[in-house]
């Protein structure tokens, strides 16, 4: 069985490799605006330079993400994707890049937690992101990961206090992911001017990367999470808000976000 920890470290290395300040991890939510659109959305991303791509398995109540992301979800499910027709995107790419699924807690523990993993192990899934899995219940949910070789990714925030995060950072897979700003999903004018000591306390907790998330709205953003000390720049809302204007747009930014994270590719 493939380990999803080392095909995600892999994939942070050869960013390096590659000559990137970090490693682009676009997000796209599973059957947005369609079905069709969303496959086509997902090579795109391939093609236009990710990474990692973050998978979001669209649900009625995501209470970490903003009102674009959320609507997003909801234009999913009223379509009539479903959990199954989500994770089906990921076998077409996941040869490509690793592919990390960000579910909320109610889908995984309504199909049952040994059983939704294992669907993620049988897909190439290389990671599992659960926003809100809380890290007093996490331990069994690493344990089911681990032995299916699936890296279940934490979250942090700038708000996590030092002693929590040392206890999340031990028990991280793949990379941490470290929330940029206090609050939801969403585009920002800039980003938060402590975020390079967001970035370092998170570093300091654990050995695997740390990727930021949350705010980075622009290619210049994405140049500056990178110059603030993280491993990897997630981007989200952008992408989403994007992805009604179909794949090439999508393509276009997603090379425009790698470009940016070339060294040096600050402005």
């Amino acid at each position: 069985m493939s380990n999803g920890s080392e095909r995600i470290a892999e994939a942070f290395a050869a960013a390096r490799a590659d000559g990137r300040s970090a490693a682009l991890m676009p997000y796209m939510m599973a059957g947005y605006p369609d079905l069709a659109s969303s496959r086509a959305i997902a090579r795109a991303y391939v093609e236009g330079g990710a990474d990692l791509i973050e998978l979001g398995i669209p649900f009625s109540d995501p209470l970490a993400d903003g009102p674009v992301i959320h609507s997003a979800a909801v234009a999913a499910l009223r379509t009539g994707v479903r959990v199954d027709d989500a994770l089906a995107i990921a076998r077409e790419i996941a040869a490509d890049v690793p592919v990390v699924a960000m579910c909320y807690a109610n889908p995984i523990y309504a199909r049952g937690l040994e059983r939704f993993v294992d669907a993620l192990a049988s897909l190439g899934v290389c990671g599992l992101i659960v926003p809100d899995l809380p890290m007093e219940e996490a331990p069994a949910v690493l344990e089911i990961c681990d032995a299916h070789g699936i890296a279940l990714v934490p979250l942090v925030a700038p708000t996590t206090p030092a002693e929590r995060l040392a206890a999340i950072g031990q028990r991280a897979r793949g990379f941490m992911y470290t929330v940029g700003v206090t609050g939801t999903t969403g585009e920002r004018a800039s980003l938060d001017e402590l975020l390079p000591d967001v970035l370092a306390r998170a570093r300091a907790s654990t050995s695997v990367p740390v990727a930021v998330g949350f705010g980075i709205s622009t290619a210049t953003h994405a140049a500056e999470a990178a110059a603030a000390g993280a491993d990897g720049v997630i981007v989200g809302t952008r992408l989403v808000r994007a992805a009604s204007e179909g794949a090439d747009a999508v393509k276009s930014l997603v090379q425009e976000f790698a470009g940016a994270l070339r060294d040096g590719a600050l402005g």
